[in-house]
This record gives structure tokens, sequence and C-alpha cells, in this order.
């Protein structure tokens, strides 16, 4: 499925199966998972994708092809595409171990061919074995908003009452890592969300409310997954003296103006970008000792637009995964 220009639907159209260059894989893919990300490429609220464009950035499929130099992978062997899709491995932020803020980095499915195809190819180096025990539609969404939840997580520091703000594909992994390590979790989600709460409740929440809401409890740090400006001061309110507030996505509507007040006393703001491979080995490590269950709801390929139809209206609970082989 093409994007031929921000504002349109998606289209079908037969390309030529890719030739894998120097250390990058084929891969013939699966499953694809969507992503809000995805909206935003679509919205144009991302300003640099390489038309016409596949969209798709949680890939799980298996090897067919090895180009030259590739020694990770063998054929036949079940790979993960995340969003991270090359860095240049040389600049100030790769040599200090922030790969994710190269800025000659490219992503899969934004300056890169994506997975929303029977086919797809990938540097070797960026791709990740996906874990045994995951059936390809409940691997997909670990490899995004599993990775990008467990970054925001680690920089949420080591907080025992933790905000979530969006109950969506990255949340409902959060979740389960934050009650493996002992934390209490609040969730907030639109207004009369009524089965996103009941999920989180499902999932060890101690509390559920609207996102505007103040919980009963002073947070130690809340993660904002929805794109929505106005709940960085509303995270604010919530988070105690020394609390931090983590911005998740990578893209949000503009944030209204707060008073200092909310802020002082120590408070922490900051955003997370992308992700790095060590993020992508410690959280796939991770996942399976707690072992982290997805929520999946699965549509066919030529259902993509329809797919993230849903998604943008939030009626996907958990994450959305496409079936494309």
């Amino acid at each position: 499925m093409i994007l031929k220009r921000p504002g349109v639907l998606l289209q079908a159209v037969e390309l030529p199966r890719p030739i894998a260059g120097h250390g990058q894989v084929l891969i013939r893919v699966n499953v694809c998972g969507i992503c809000r990300t995805d909206l935003h490429v679509i919205d144009g609220e991302l300003p640099d994708p390489s038309l016409p464009l596949i969209l798709g950035h949680q890939i799980v499929g298996r090897a067919v092809d090895l180009g030259p130099g590739v020694t990770r992978f063998q054929l036949g062997e079940r790979i993960g595409v995340p969003w991270l899709g090359w860095t240049c491995g040389q600049c100030r932020y790769c040599a200090s171990g922030r790969e994710n803020l190269c800025e000659l980095a490219r992503y899969t499915g934004y300056q890169l061919q994506g997975g929303y195809a029977e086919y797809a190819v990938a540097d070797q180096q960026y791709c990740f074995p996906i874990p045994e025990g995951y059936p390809d539609l409940q691997a997909a969404p670990l490899l995004c908003a599993g990775l990008i939840g467990y970054r925001s997580l680690v920089m949420a520091g080591d907080a025992r009452r933790l905000g979530l703000y969006g109950f969506g594909a990255a949340a409902h992994i959060v979740a389960q890592v934050a009650r493996h390590q002992g934390r209490e979790v609040y969730a907030f989600t639109r207004e009369k969300d009524d089965a996103a709460r009941q999920l989180a409740r499902r999932l060890g929440a101690v509390w559920t409310g609207d996102s505007l809401q103040k919980p009963p409890e002073e947070l130690d740090a809340a993660i904002i997954f929805a794109p929505g400006g106005e709940l960085v001061p509303a995270a604010l309110r919530a988070v105690a003296k020394g609390g931090v507030v983590v911005c998740a996505g990578i893209h949000m509507s503009e944030i209204p103006a707060f008073p200092y007040e909310i802020l002082w006393g120590e408070r922490v703001l900051r955003s997370v970008a992308n992700l790095t491979r060590t993020d992508g080995d410690e959280f796939l490590r991770l996942a399976p000792r707690i072992p982290v269950q997805t929520e999946v709801t699965a549509f066919e390929l030529p259902e993509a637009n329809e797919a993230l139809g849903q998604l943008r209206d939030g009626r996907i609970q958990g994450a959305g995964v496409l079936r494309i082989s």
C-alpha cells in the first residue's frame, strides 16, 4: 500500500520485488503493525517522507534472501524490523550511545520503504530476531509500541506511582512492564472510553479516569502517549515535586501556556525520540520473561485505510496489525 502524497488514502499498487543490497535482508512480510506515527506521516505532520512511500515500521517476516555481507541472520529466520532503520555511526550522538538522535538517521516507513507490502528490505544491523513464543500478530506491536514504551518507562525513572496518558498500543504494553516491576499504574483515557479503561483495569491499573482529571494520589511520573498538547499541563499538575513527565510521541499538538508553578518544585518535562538498538535488545529479552501479552486487532492488507481510520478514532483496543502474507 503506497502513500503518494499527504492527505490522501493509501493506494494498492504492483511493484517489483525489492533486491537486498550489501548488508541488507530481503524479508517476506507476514504482518506489520499500524502506528499513530503512520497517521502523522499521512497527515503531513512529519515533514520529510520519501514519496511515494510504503508505510509500516513494525514488520515481522522471514528472511528469503541475504545481501552480500549479511552475517546476523540466516535464510528462513524470523526477523523484526523497527522504526530506526539506519544511522551514520560516526556523529557525536552515535559515538555516545545516542544513535536515536543521529541527524542523518533514516526511518522505516518514512525515509525507507516499510512493511505494508509483501516484501521489504532492511539493514541487518537494525533488525531483531523475534523472541520464541510470540506468534507473528502478537510480536509486531513489540517493535514500536513496546520499544518506544520501554524507552519512555526508563526515562520516567524509578517512579512508584506511574500515570499513562492514552491507553493504546504502547500503554497496554508499558503497564505490564510497570506492574512486573512493582509500580502502581494510573490510566488516563478519553472521556467515556470504557473499553480502554476495562483493558487498563484488567492489566492491573489501580485507577482509571479522564485524561484531564486529577488522580486520587500524586504521581511520581507520567508518560504521555496521546498526541494532545493539552495533556502536558494536566500531567504536570498530576505529578508530585521532583516528578517526571515524559512526552513519548513523535508529534504532538501545540502545548498551551501554563503557569511556572506547576513546573516548579524540580519537576522535569522531557521527550523521547525514536529508539536505540540497545533498547530493542533489552526489551526483547525482557518481554518473554514477564511475559508481555499484546492485545491485537487484526486486519487484512487491503483494509489498511479502514484500520488507520479506526486507529484515528480510538476504536482499536490494544494494537492494530495488518496481515500481509
